[in-house]
């Protein structure tokens, strides 16, 4: 909340910004204040300050990080001034709004995905290594996948460029023997209000809360049952939630959303737990084809005065979880101090054991502990 920005994992390209190229396990502060937005590609980071600069660091030899040259560095570095609104990272390539809903592009082209109408397929260096303009306005969000790219027009349209071997443009082809398109081709005409691109695969939600994908789905990702039939993919958009979801993420081989009740859905491979299931997915799909509930509801609590001036909370949580009890007199600051409560697991009643005073300001939270 500070504004400062953190990062551990792997670093042999210099992907945290730390001015080394040392992975770490723990995490450690790259930039103290002012960082207001963050996005993580294949092996580079990009963020915003709050004066509107994009920042990068990381690998750059197909100048995914837009600085006018092909070599990676370990710290950041300051690419546009100022005026970025948004950004996206894919596997080898970069995307940026500005403030007047210009999309802007930078680094891996050689399968189209920065949609600029232009092949780059000369080795070494398969992209351009400074932002370009790609649209001049009325683009409202942004997505880059593995190597393809999608973007969200203020009428609600949706439209997507690169890759399509399967189907994850949503066109209804796999584009001949070239299997991409290198300019931007509108795949919905109205009534997108959210995507997001994965490696292989795309999602997105219409207006009134349903999500469709498209793209591979031999394990699943796309959450239609199915696994993409012989194929392994579909290539055009299909509904796999009727409505309530609110939002969506796509990652390498799987998919993540919310429903409007604040429960978490996952589907797709599992091979790594990625989806929280507690379970590791078997092949031959390694995971679940359709939709499964991750976390349940967060807002199905109520409660009950009794006599006595004893309060009881009922509420639905996660099963194996135990439940806790705070109290805070204010919300600005909140001071949480734990309560004296009966253990609770994760179906159940917390009871206060304390009595609230009706001429103080009571705020409650119910939380996990281990």
């Amino acid at each position: 909340s500070d504004g400062s920005l953190w990062a551990m994992g792997y670093n042999a390209d210099g992907e945290l910004g730390d001015r080394t190229y040392n992975s770490t396990n723990q995490p450690e502060e790259i930039v103290a204040s002012n960082v207001t937005a963050i996005v993580a590609g294949g092996y580079h980071s990009l963020f915003l300050k709050s004066d509107g600069s994009l920042w990068a660091m990381g690998y750059n030899a197909d100048g995914e990080l837009g600085d006018g040259t092909y070599n990676s560095t370990n710290q950041p570095e300051q690419i546009v001034a100022s005026n970025v609104t948004a950004i996206a990272a894919g596997q080898f390539h970069s995307l940026f709004l500005k403030g007047n809903g210009s999309l802007w592009a930078m680094g891996d082209d050689a399968n189209g995905e920065l949609g600029d109408g232009i092949y780059r397929t000369n080795n070494p260096y398969y992209g351009t290594n400074q932002p370009e303009q790609i649209v001049a306005s009325n683009v409202m969000a942004i997505a880059a996948g593995g190597y393809h790219s999608l973007f969200l027009k203020s009428d609600g349209s949706l439209w997507a460029m690169g890759y399509n071997a399967d189907g994850e443009l949503g066109d209804g082809t796999t584009d001949g023997g070239n299997y991409e398109t290198n300019q931007p081709e509108q795949i919905i005409a109205t009534n997108v209000t959210a995507i997001a691109a994965g490696f292989y695969h795309s999602l997105f939600l219409e207006s009134g809360g349903s999500l469709w994908a498209m793209g591979q789905d031999a394990n699943g990702q796309l959450g239609d049952g199915t696994y993409g039939g012989i194929s392994g993919y579909i290539n055009q958009p299909e509904q796999i939630v009727a409505g309530g979801v609110t939002a969506i993420a796509a990652g390498w081989y799987h998919s993540l959303f919310l429903k409007s009740d604040g429960s978490l859905w996952g589907m797709g491979a599992n091979f790594s737990g990625q989806l929280g299931d507690g379970s590791y997915g078997a092949a031959p799909n390694y995971g679940p084809g359709s939709p499964e509930q991750i976390v349940a509801a967060y807002d199905r609590i109520s409660g009950q005065l009794f006599s006595g001036g004893i309060i009881r909370l009922f509420f639905v949580g996660v099963v194996g979880v135990n439940y806790a009890l705070d109290r805070s007199f204010s919300l600005a600051p909140a001071n949480w101090v734990p309560q004296a409560t009966n253990p609770a697991a994760g179906v159940g009643a917390l009871v206060f054991t304390n009595t609230p005073d009706p001429t103080t300001n009571n705020f409650w939270r119910i939380r996990s502990v281990p």
